[in-house]
Protein backbone atom coordinates (compact mmCIF):
# COMPACT_ATOMS: atom_id res chain seq x y z
CA UNK A 1 0.00 0.00 0.00
CA UNK A 2 2.66 1.99 0.74
CA UNK A 3 4.57 1.61 -2.44
CA UNK A 4 1.45 2.49 -4.01
CA UNK A 5 0.94 5.69 -2.58
CA UNK A 6 4.75 6.66 -3.40
CA UNK A 7 3.71 5.82 -7.07
CA UNK A 8 0.98 7.89 -7.27
CA UNK A 9 2.70 10.67 -5.87
CA UNK A 10 5.63 9.85 -8.04
CA UNK A 11 3.04 9.78 -11.37
CA UNK A 12 1.30 13.21 -9.53
CA UNK A 13 4.82 15.29 -9.45
CA UNK A 14 6.03 14.02 -12.76
CA UNK A 15 2.39 15.48 -14.27
CA UNK A 16 3.17 18.48 -11.97
CA UNK A 17 6.32 19.09 -13.25
CA UNK A 18 5.07 18.32 -16.91
CA UNK A 19 2.15 20.94 -16.39
CA UNK A 20 4.88 23.76 -15.39
CA UNK A 21 6.94 22.95 -17.71
CA UNK A 22 4.80 23.26 -20.73
CA UNK A 23 2.88 26.21 -18.84
CA UNK A 24 6.15 28.18 -18.55
CA UNK A 25 7.10 27.42 -22.52
CA UNK A 26 3.70 28.93 -23.50
CA UNK A 27 4.58 31.88 -21.04
CA UNK A 28 7.67 31.84 -22.97
CA UNK A 29 6.60 32.14 -26.48
CA UNK A 30 3.66 35.03 -25.27
CA UNK A 31 6.57 37.18 -23.99
CA UNK A 32 9.18 36.45 -27.14
CA UNK A 33 5.93 37.50 -29.06
CA UNK A 34 5.08 40.74 -27.07
CA UNK A 35 9.21 41.32 -27.18
CA UNK A 36 9.24 40.96 -30.87
CA UNK A 37 6.06 43.46 -30.88
CA UNK A 38 7.55 45.88 -28.59
CA UNK A 39 11.27 45.75 -30.63
CA UNK A 40 9.11 46.44 -33.75
CA UNK A 41 7.11 49.16 -32.52
CA UNK A 42 10.59 50.75 -30.97
CA UNK A 43 12.32 50.74 -34.71
CA UNK A 44 8.67 52.20 -35.85
CA UNK A 45 9.75 54.68 -33.37
CA UNK A 46 13.35 55.16 -34.34
CA UNK A 47 12.73 55.77 -37.88
CA UNK A 48 9.83 58.35 -37.37
CA UNK A 49 12.21 60.49 -35.34
CA UNK A 50 14.65 59.81 -37.75
CA UNK A 51 12.52 61.42 -40.64
CA UNK A 52 11.57 63.97 -37.67
CA UNK A 53 15.19 65.16 -37.72
CA UNK A 54 14.88 65.69 -41.54
CA UNK A 55 12.05 67.86 -40.41
CA UNK A 56 13.73 69.40 -37.47
CA UNK A 57 16.66 70.31 -40.13
CA UNK A 58 14.38 71.94 -42.87
CA UNK A 59 12.49 73.65 -39.86
CA UNK A 60 15.39 75.06 -38.60
CA UNK A 61 16.13 75.77 -42.22
CA UNK A 62 13.22 77.77 -42.62
CA UNK A 63 13.41 79.91 -39.20
CA UNK A 64 16.89 80.86 -40.20
CA UNK A 65 15.00 81.99 -43.08
CA UNK A 66 12.20 83.86 -42.01
CA UNK A 67 14.16 85.85 -39.39
CA UNK A 68 17.04 87.21 -42.09
CA UNK A 69 15.36 90.40 -42.49
CA UNK A 70 15.04 91.00 -38.64
CA UNK A 71 16.48 93.51 -36.08
CA UNK A 72 17.88 90.12 -34.08
CA UNK A 73 19.73 88.63 -36.62
CA UNK A 74 21.38 91.60 -38.11
CA UNK A 75 24.39 92.23 -36.90
CA UNK A 76 25.40 95.17 -38.70
CA UNK A 77 22.38 96.61 -37.62
CA UNK A 78 22.66 95.92 -33.85
CA UNK A 79 26.80 97.16 -34.00
CA UNK A 80 24.84 100.31 -34.98
CA UNK A 81 22.98 100.54 -31.98
CA UNK A 82 25.46 99.55 -29.70
CA UNK A 83 27.68 102.19 -31.19
CA UNK A 84 25.51 104.86 -30.36
CA UNK A 85 25.27 103.48 -26.98
CA UNK A 86 21.59 101.75 -27.03
CA UNK A 87 21.10 97.90 -26.30
CA UNK A 88 19.46 96.42 -29.64
CA UNK A 89 16.91 94.20 -27.95
CA UNK A 90 15.62 97.08 -25.27
CA UNK A 91 15.25 99.74 -28.23
CA UNK A 92 13.38 97.09 -30.68
CA UNK A 93 10.69 96.62 -27.75
CA UNK A 94 10.58 100.22 -27.06
CA UNK A 95 9.77 101.42 -30.92
CA UNK A 96 7.43 98.40 -30.93
CA UNK A 97 5.97 99.62 -27.88
CA UNK A 98 5.73 103.54 -29.09
CA UNK A 99 4.19 101.95 -32.43
CA UNK A 100 1.55 99.87 -31.18
CA UNK A 101 0.46 102.66 -28.06
CA UNK A 102 -0.24 104.97 -30.28
CA UNK A 103 -3.58 103.22 -31.04
CA UNK A 104 -6.58 104.49 -29.17
CA UNK A 105 -10.11 103.56 -28.83
CA UNK A 106 -12.14 105.95 -30.80
CA UNK A 107 -9.25 107.10 -32.89
CA UNK A 108 -7.13 105.85 -36.11
CA UNK A 109 -3.15 105.67 -35.43
CA UNK A 110 -1.73 108.11 -36.46
CA UNK A 111 1.27 106.58 -38.22
CA UNK A 112 -1.43 104.79 -40.41
CA UNK A 113 -2.20 106.78 -43.64
CA UNK A 114 -5.83 105.05 -44.39
CA UNK A 115 -8.87 106.16 -42.39
CA UNK A 116 -10.74 103.38 -40.72
CA UNK A 117 -13.94 102.62 -42.82
CA UNK A 118 -15.77 100.17 -40.32
CA UNK A 119 -14.15 100.67 -37.42
CA UNK A 120 -10.15 102.43 -36.15
CA UNK A 121 -7.45 101.90 -37.78
CA UNK A 122 -5.03 100.01 -35.58
CA UNK A 123 -1.53 98.73 -35.81
CA UNK A 124 -1.65 94.87 -34.94
CA UNK A 125 2.15 93.62 -35.48
CA UNK A 126 5.62 95.79 -35.92
CA UNK A 127 8.87 94.27 -37.08
CA UNK A 128 12.39 96.11 -37.17
CA UNK A 129 14.11 94.84 -39.89
CA UNK A 130 17.06 96.60 -39.52
CA UNK A 131 18.17 99.87 -37.95
CA UNK A 132 16.46 101.99 -40.62
CA UNK A 133 13.29 99.89 -41.17
CA UNK A 134 9.99 98.73 -40.09
CA UNK A 135 7.25 96.83 -41.51
CA UNK A 136 3.98 97.09 -39.88
CA UNK A 137 0.55 95.49 -40.17
CA UNK A 138 -2.51 97.51 -39.82
CA UNK A 139 -6.67 97.19 -39.45
CA UNK A 140 -9.57 98.08 -38.76
CA UNK A 141 -11.60 94.71 -38.82
CA UNK A 142 -12.41 94.46 -41.77
CA UNK A 143 -10.10 96.22 -44.42
CA UNK A 144 -6.32 95.76 -43.50
CA UNK A 145 -2.78 96.91 -44.90
CA UNK A 146 0.81 96.89 -44.66
CA UNK A 147 3.11 99.67 -44.15
CA UNK A 148 7.05 100.42 -44.65
CA UNK A 149 8.37 103.04 -41.93
CA UNK A 150 11.68 104.17 -42.29
CA UNK A 151 12.82 105.38 -38.27
CA UNK A 152 15.56 107.36 -36.81
CA UNK A 153 16.24 107.15 -33.17
CA UNK A 154 17.99 110.53 -32.72
CA UNK A 155 20.82 111.69 -29.91
CA UNK A 156 18.57 112.43 -27.36
CA UNK A 157 16.30 109.14 -27.77
CA UNK A 158 13.34 110.39 -29.67
CA UNK A 159 12.35 108.16 -32.63
CA UNK A 160 11.47 109.56 -35.32
CA UNK A 161 8.87 108.10 -37.75
CA UNK A 162 8.62 108.15 -41.47
CA UNK A 163 5.66 106.20 -43.94
CA UNK A 164 7.68 105.62 -46.78
CA UNK A 165 5.10 103.11 -48.45
CA UNK A 166 1.65 101.44 -47.06
CA UNK A 167 -0.94 99.28 -49.02
CA UNK A 168 -4.19 98.46 -48.49
CA UNK A 169 -5.19 95.46 -49.50
CA UNK A 170 -9.06 95.60 -51.54
CA UNK A 171 -11.76 94.15 -49.70
CA UNK A 172 -12.35 90.83 -51.43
Amino acid sequence: MRSRIFLYLFIFSVLFILFQFMNAKKAKESYDGKIDNLMAKIEEKEDELKSRDIEKDSLIDKILELTYFSLESDEEAINYFEEQGYDAKKLELTISDQIISQNKAGADNPIVPFGGMEGHMAINKVRLLNHKWIIADFTDGVYWGQLFIIYDVRKDGVVDFEVEQSFLYPKS
